[in-house]
């Protein structure tokens, strides 16, 4: 990571601050709460070359992950705060999927003590939750059916809210895919929620997207999934350990970069369970981003987003890595 051109001034805070979220109407648990453990192995050992920590560790970023919250686990001890709760009310360090705690973790979680391994890419940055979405509960509609907890207009909101509270990076490691013609319609308030954090200075980072036949990222090439195609976002793709694109990643011409994100240890644990997709490749670049607005504060989205893609090494990802693959290491 070299120096950029530019002068820019540490992100700021919004005019007025929005309200703490309130409970969702029409919210039902639909299974029981699934904690994150503590005795995992931390961020994926060796998934990505990581900086010195004498270059940057992301000290003094406050990085948002929007997500299923995050639990208060030894390894963000004195580094974690809550945002919101757009689900149940709250403060949003609640965790029932182990999803937003194991995004934190690969993004800033502290090396384990014992074996000095396992950091996430920040570990000096301080972590923001927003509990905005989660598997276990489930919502009822205006037409009376049921969908699971999360939608565009609180993603919307939580951007916002992290951009108010002072974060310099938002980590959003869910998507949503509309077809194309919806989506000026259906992600207005999306879109002009990232495109007011870029004004502020703040960087949105979010997943690609996987392909799930059973979720709205079905591969159909008409699809785009939100916020990831928004040009003011940096979109993350998959790749295994030989940089090669998962096939889950969905592909597009948005596309900014790639990170690992197949088969990687789980980092809250248990031993032996891995995790894979988009979700868990966009903290790897968040972190990134975090060093980079550490030890080049002068740098605008933009540029921290140039400066990631023109980094990246160079893949044939057939629109799934963009640019390259991310590489943190110093310039």
């Amino acid at each position: 990571m070299g120096a950029g051109d530019g002068v820019w001034p540490r992100p700021v805070a919004a005019a007025a601050e929005p309200g703490p979220p309130g409970p969702a109407d029409g919210l039902r648990q639909t299974r029981a709460c699934t904690p994150p453990g503590d005795d995992g192995p931390g961020a994926a050992r060796g998934a990505v070359p990581q900086p010195p920590p004498d270059l940057a560790t992301g000290a003094g970023q406050l990085v948002a992950v929007v997500d299923t919250g995050v639990a208060p686990l030894p390894r963000l001890a004195g580094r974690l705060s809550g945002g919101g709760d757009y689900l149940t009310g709250g403060d949003g360090l609640t965790d029932c999927d182990g999803h937003g705690s194991d995004v934190a973790l690969l993004l800033a979680g502290a090396a384990d003590p014992v074996t000095g391994l396992g950091a996430g890419m920040a570990p000096g940055a301080r972590i923001l939750s927003l509990r905005q979405s989660s598997g276990r509960f489930a919502v009822r509609g205006t037409d009376g059916t049921e969908r699971p907890a999360g939608e565009i207009r609180t993603l919307a909101a939580a951007i916002d809210r992290a951009v108010a509270l002072g974060a310099s990076v938002v980590n959003v490691s869910e998507v949503v895919c509309v077809p194309s013609a919806q989506v000026d319609s259906a992600g207005a308030a999306l879109r002009e929620a990232v495109e007011g954090a870029e004004r502020a200075g703040v960087l949105v980072v979010a997943a690609a997207g996987n392909i799930d036949g059973s979720g709205t990222c079905t591969g159909d090439p008409d699809l785009r999934p939100l916020p990831a195609s928004y040009d003011t976002v940096l979109a993350v793709g998959a790749v295994d350990g030989d940089d090669v694109p998962g096939d889950f990643s969905v592909p597009g011409p948005w596309v900014d970069l790639a990170a690992p994100g197949a088969d990687l240890p789980r980092p809250s644990g248990p031993a032996g369970a891995v995790v894979r997709g988009t979700s868990y490749s966009a903290p790897l670049v968040a972190g990134t981003a975090a060093l980079l607005r550490e030890r080049f504060p002068m740098l605008t989205p933009r540029q921290v987003g140039d400066r990631l893609r023109a980094t990246a090494r160079p893949t044939a990802g057939d629109g799934r890595t963009g640019h390259g693959v991310l590489d943190p290491g110093p310039r």
